[in-house]
């Protein structure tokens, strides 16, 4: 296995193309799939070459640039027009992640407000995308550090749970939920973390463990159906999740298995938080039941390698998110603070 260094930065602008981390070949390779197209851009979502709501958001606005080079017009009508198919394309990769959605609409924002050659609007659309890179890490280091003020205090070190890869493999770098886990390692309040294997696509395995070796961080990896022993064995103090897309009431997606274990919380009494940007918060849902849930190949399901794990005839059925009611929810932790589900209204304003 090859270490990577460290920091870890999925997207990298880089030689005037997009150097994507590959998480499809993540523990085992360490490698980079560099993007000039934006056609190859939305592919590398669609098949989750780079994944994680932040990170995709990056990625597809550097995909908007990418289409934007390939448009042969000096025409502004015309190079808007095409650049709206463009967006369009990358629209249709993920369903579920909101993130993407917002990066590819303030891409095509600054595309219709500024002002100068075609030439020049996409030189501003680069700078765009490497601001919303730029603009992400920080965020995500803010997020990091305002969960330690929402974490339980105890005696001793907490151990914390996670589900799939909210890390630095799922944004710009640094991460989400395990963002909140580096500020606690950081800080000396961590003791492990046991992080879920994440069935289907075992996001939790490859990725999560992955990215606690890199940095020494204790982790113990458990299958998703764990979760509920380690709970009343009391090894849990606080759940931390990342999320997708969350509703105006807080309801929030994510990967699929969060919502049973947000139950299981609520049952042990172990605080669960969702650990986001305020960018994933979409106000033009009221509630969770709007939120679109991506169905994917029923063969993550049946087969893993090369090995088939199912008889002929059976049928499947795999949501890649669930959605967990706000009333599970402890807190949301975000770079502005750390909300109650029902307090989102008031960071409303501070989203653009």
């Amino acid at each position: 296995m090859t270490n990577s260094p460290k920091p870890v930065y999925p997207v990298i602008w880089h030689n005037d193309a997009a150097s994507l981390i590959d998480q499809t070949r993540l523990p085992n390779e360490y490698s980079f799939v560099e993007i000039s197209r934006s056609e190859d851009m939305a592919r590398a979502i669609k098949t989750m070459i780079v994944r994680g709501a932040p990170a995709i958001g990056v990625a597809a606005a550097y995909g908007m640039y990418l289409g934007a080079r390939e448009i042969e017009t000096s025409n502004r009508d015309e190079f808007l027009q095409q650049l709206e198919k463009v967006a369009q394309l990358l629209r249709s990769t993920r369903p579920t992640a909101v993130n993407l959605f917002w990066a590819i609409n303030r891409m095509m924002r600054t595309a219709y407000e500024s002002i100068g050659t075609v030439a020049e609007i996409r030189q501003t659309l680069l700078q765009t995308a490497q601001a919303l890179n730029a603009e992400d890490l920080q965020t995500c280091q803010a997020i990091g550090d305002r969960g330690l003020t929402a974490l339980p205090s105890t005696p001793d070190k907490l151990t914390l749970l996670t589900h799939c890869n909210a890390g630095a493999l799922a944004t710009a770098g640094y991460g989400t939920a395990l963002g909140v886990v580096r500020s606690a390692w950081r800080e000396g309040r961590l003791e492990k973390v046991f992080a879920d294997e994440t069935r289907p696509r075992l996001q939790g395995a490859k990725l999560t463990a992955w990215e606690c070796v890199q940095e020494g961080i204790p982790v113990t990896l458990i299958t998703d159906n764990m979760a509920a022993h380690c709970m009343q064995q009391g090894l849990i103090h606080a759940v931390v999740v990342g999320a997708d897309r969350i509703a105006a009431n807080g309801d929030t997606a994510n990967k699929i298995g969060t919502y049973s274990l947000a139950i299981v919380a609520k049952a042990h009494q172990v605080p669960f938080f969702v650990a986001a940007p305020l960018s994933t918060i979409d106000f033009e849902l009221s509630d969770g039941s709007q939120i679109p849930i991506e169905e994917r190949n029923p063969e993550e399901i049946y087969q893993v390698g090369e090995t088939i794990l199912t008889p002929t005839g059976v049928e499947f059925y795999n949501p890649a998110f669930d959605v967990t009611p706000a009333e599970l929810i402890t807190g949301i932790i975000t770079e502005n603070g750390v909300f109650a589900p029902g307090e989102l209204a008031k960071s409303q304003k501070i989203v653009s």
